[in-house]
């Protein structure tokens, strides 16, 4: 009891003594192995000698790796190096209980570089979580923060312990240990494409284990799928401006029985209550015009390519190919002629009417394109839009930082750590840098603003890179930006957009931005070896579907294979099981058509409707089945091609892309 009691506040300490609460004893008891943290349903073993951890959930035991040799990573001087964490010469083990978790603070001093003492001092706790039986882990630097770099805790569960691992790489992804291809994922930072949602689970039997990274912003994983498996995955964490202030933390939600479905489910729970889904009907309540989304194609079109010299998408060989032309009119054209083929509803994305075209010159990309008509160019293709109950929406960008713009300063550019400035000539624009977030909502509102004083009814944009990209970080001294801090100025962006024109919509669905975001511009499958084309990455499941669908509008390509969508599978199947919305051209056919028509009436049902279930009907994952929370279930066969919609589209609902929006 005594040690129980040392560990609780005084407050504590005389609620227990009025009997208004219970102490129990010896809920952290120490042994000479280590040390056991015992709760209702779990217990978790700390190993005093290696740290390794030991879960018993239900059925199973889950169990870490011991400490290694990449654990923590140091800087000392000039030096930087890594170390195993059980090779600090000091590690002390206090119970930590309070009136809603037990647990064991871990403190760990001592560290030496080549005969020298390195000043950091670490603490790590292991909590259980009374009433809910989750694991909680915590991270922290208490003294000289600025000493370590990198953290890998807690280590990752045996590989090959897990009979298969699920990660939301993209879309999702399904990984059985011995999946006989080498997988990797594209970035391992939370909020790209190797985690759009910052979590991942593993499966032994049918019992799983869900892993959250509740402080995500500098969080990660480290990942490893040799070809044959087994598979490796767990925790890193980094500094933040070379510093390691602050909690990290990570919570383990355990299934005695359970699979990605019930994960994804436990995860929708946790973005509900701490805000970030927000949903479709509850961001149409503030912006009617998202209303007009639902049920709705997009059309993606542009109107001026230019490619500048430096680029390394320029064709020498090609002059002409280097400089393509549509005017302002002439898309407006098109548009008409879709409406008259029986399209009424349409959300119209516009690339390349800045002065000089797609990719080129941001954020100083005003006036409008003079070739292709200028301003008054600009106001007809948008009243053209808004007379069809067509929503028109303009791509736009505020990272790239073009060195040709009229305002590209160094001094506004983000710094690396070394001191130098990104600098890249990939993109058709040429030379670039990047833009210090903190500057990025200045030229959206300027921007946005001259767009609206010059009569252009634009009603909404899409920020490229925000939601695809993990946060920058600027170490200019004059503008210091963390992770942190450029996720919270790409959401101001994001809500400029919102408050200024209507539908708010990026490139890909990371997590921190759903709460702002109405539409994406995809949200598929991770393809080997890279989106553009290709098998998938594992076997690919609707991880963000299952979470985020009543949150978000996800239109799909309907051909087959293409921009994430696997070689052999079809989009209009992924359409339909994902219930999206489709992506249609200015001169449908009759066949795409219908599929369009389809695919737009089965979102106008399940739009505002969560995905409760997904499940595979073979062993070979081609035949799948969605469920939603209204009883629509929707199965796909990848092989032959077909669909069932139970209960099926109805003559009504299939009118839905015949009926004008009438929202303005």
């Amino acid at each position: 009891m005594r040690h129980l009691l040392t560990s609780l506040g005084t407050a504590t300490i005389l609620a227990i003594a009025a009997g208004q609460l219970h102490a129990e004893e010896s809920l952290v008891r120490s042994n000479a192995a280590g040390w056991v943290i015992s709760g209702t349903n779990r217990s978790v073993f700390v190993n005093r000698t290696n740290l390794s951890i030991s879960v018993k959930a239900g059925p199973v035991t889950w169990q870490t790796l011991d400490s290694g040799p990449e654990d923590i990573t140091l800087k000392s001087g000039g030096a930087v190096f890594k170390r195993s964490l059980k090779e600090a010469s000091h590690i002390d083990f206090e119970p930590v209980v309070s009136g809603y978790s037990d647990g064991l603070r871990i403190r760990l001093s001592g560290f030496t570089h080549e005969g020298k003492q390195i000043d950091a001092v670490v603490d790590l706790t292991v909590s259980l979580e009374q009433g809910t039986g989750e694991m909680i882990c915590e991270a922290s630097v208490l003294k000289h923060t600025e000493q370590v770099r990198e953290l890998s805790w807690p280590r990752g569960f045996l590989p090959g312990s897990a009979d298969q691992t699920v990660v939301p790489f993209m879309q999702g992804m399904l990984l059985p240990k011995d999946w006989p291809r080498k997988v990797y994922l594209y970035e391992w930072l939370s909020y790209g494409r190797g985690l759009y949602m910052p979590w991942w689970g593993q499966q032994q039997g049918q019992s799983g284990v869900l892993v959250m990274l509740e402080t995500p912003d500098d969080g990660g994983c480290r990942f490893d799928h040799p070809a044959g498996g087994p598979t490796r995955i767990e925790p890193r964490w980094v500094h933040s401006l070379g510093d390691f202030r602050g909690v990290r933390r990570i919570r383990y939600s355990f299934f005695d029985k359970g699979n990605y479905v019930d994960m994804a489910a436990r995860y929708r729970s946790h973005v509900l209550q701490n805000g970030t889904l927000v949903t479709l009907k509850e961001k149409i309540a503030r912006n009617p015009i998202a209303a007009g989304l639902i049920g709705t194609p997009v059309v993606h079109t542009t109107i001026l390519n230019h490619i500048q010299p430096e680029s390394s998408y320029y064709k020498k060989d090609d002059p002409a190919a280097n400089h393509q032309l549509t005017t302002f009119d002439q898309r407006a054209a098109e548009l008409r002629h879709l409406r008259e083929s029986g399209v009424l509803r349409a959300y119209v994305h516009l690339d390349g009417w800045g002065k000089r075209g797609y990719d080129n010159l941001h954020p100083d990309v005003l006036p409008p394109a003079a070739e292709s008509g200028g301003w008054e160019g600009m106001r007809r293709i948008a009243d053209t839009c808004d007379s069809q109950g067509y929503i028109f929406a303009l791509h736009d960008q505020y990272r790239d930082f073009y060195k040709d713009a009229a305002s590209y300063s160094d001094d506004l550019t983000i710094v690396e750590e070394d001191g130098s400035r990104p600098l890249i000539k990939i993109w058709w624009g040429g030379s670039q840098s990047t833009l210090c977030s903190k500057f990025a909502p200045g030229y959206v509102a300027r921007n946005h603003r001259l767009l609206r004083s010059e009569g252009v009814k634009v009603r909404g944009s899409y920020l490229d890179v925000f939601s695809v990209v993990p946060g920058d970080e600027c170490y200019n001294p004059e503008h210091a930006v963390t992770r942190a801090d450029s996720i919270r100025y790409r959401g101001e962006c994001f809500n400029i957009i919102r408050d200024l024109e209507g539908v708010v919509s990026s490139e890909e669905p990371a997590d921190w931005a759903m709460r702002y975001l109405h539409l994406v511009h995809h949200a598929p499958f991770a393809l080997d070896p890279d989106p553009g084309k290709g098998p998938g990455m594992g076997v690919p499941i609707p991880l963000h579907t299952l979470v985020y669908h009543d949150a978000l509008v996800v239109p799909w390509g309907l051909s087959k294979g293409g921009w994430g969508i696997p070689d052999a599978d079809s989009g209009y199947l992924h359409a339909l099981a994902n219930a999206g919305v489709p992506y249609v051209s200015t001169s449908p056919d009759p066949v795409h058509l219908e599929q369009v028509r389809t695919v737009c009436a089965l979102h106008h049902r399940l739009a505002l409707v969560p995905m409760v279930r997904h499940e595979f009907l073979d062993k070979n994952f081609r035949r799948q089945k969605t469920t939603y929370k209204d009883g629509t279930t929707v199965e796909v066969d990848f092989e032959s091609g077909s669909h069932v919609i139970t209960p099926p589209l109805t003559a009504a609902e299939l009118k839905t892309i015949s009926e004008p929006m009438g929202l303005w």
